[in-house]
């Protein structure tokens, strides 16, 4: 499928600074305080921004994208924390599907996760965008690379014992902060997306350390990502 204008954002500046060097022809736009930058890469029509940290601040650039930008599709990069112990700092995660952690409803009788009244609660990401992603990292980062749940809250996870019941519960691959939130609201308005995490720790009690150190290796990864999936496009 061939998308026109594609959204490539992630929550923090080191997560798409490397994308905005590389862009040309740029036209910066300020709306909700958010910085949004149209241009050219690799041949195709982008808008980048970084959205900020948090489920909230992922939710209102996203609509913004769509609304504003008439974005067709969205790739979404940025560092994680791994849930799956096979995978190490460094690796990478594509979305199969979205889920926010953090949505816990079960003193009501719903099970974790499951937002009340609603007819979906995890969010799939686009099929062709997931393939395209796929046949990049097996090229990029042969053994490196899982497709799987991505599981999303505002809590940033450190410790052995939330690793274990996030993996337990709801199944998860890796834990961030912003990709289920991006996920809904493209499955609200019927727009492709893909959620691409490269771990920058281990999520189990020692990110302190590991989140500093590694967060410049794994944008460095997940960009080089961004880069072959845009070609692939």
């Amino acid at each position: 499928m061939k998308w026109t204008k594609i959204a490539l954002i992630g929550a923090m500046n080191e997560e798409i600074e490397r994308l905005v060097s590389h862009i040309s022809d740029v036209r910066e736009t300020v709306k909700a305080g958010i910085t949004f930058r149209e241009g050219t890469y690799l041949g195709k029509q982008v808008v980048v921004c970084r959205t900020g940290v948090g489920k909230v601040n992922a939710a209102v650039t996203t609509q913004i994208l769509i609304d504003t930008f008439g974005i067709e599709a969205i790739i979404f990069t940025g560092v994680a924390g791994a849930l799956d112990p096979e995978l190490n700092i460094g690796d990478l995660v594509i979305s199969s599907e979205c889920m926010q952690h953090d949505m816990d409803v079960t003193a009501l009788g719903f099970p974790r996760g499951i937002i009340p009244y609603e007819a979906n609660s995890v969010f799939q990401a686009d099929p062709a965008l997931v393939e395209i992603a796929v046949a990049a990292g097996e090229k990029l980062f042969a053994g490196k690379v899982k497709k799987g749940r991505v599981l999303s809250g505002d809590q940033f996870i450190a410790s052995r014992e939330a690793v274990a019941n996030l993996r337990l519960e709801l199944d998860g691959v890796c834990v961030e902060m912003e990709g289920a939130s991006v996920a809904q609201v493209c499955s609200m308005n019927a727009v492709p997306y893909v959620v691409l995490r490269s771990m920058s720790d281990k999520a189990d009690g020692s990110a302190h350390v590991n989140f500093a150190e590694f967060t410049v290796l794994a944008s460095e990864n997940s960009y080089k990502m961004v880069e072959e999936i845009v070609k692939q496009l």
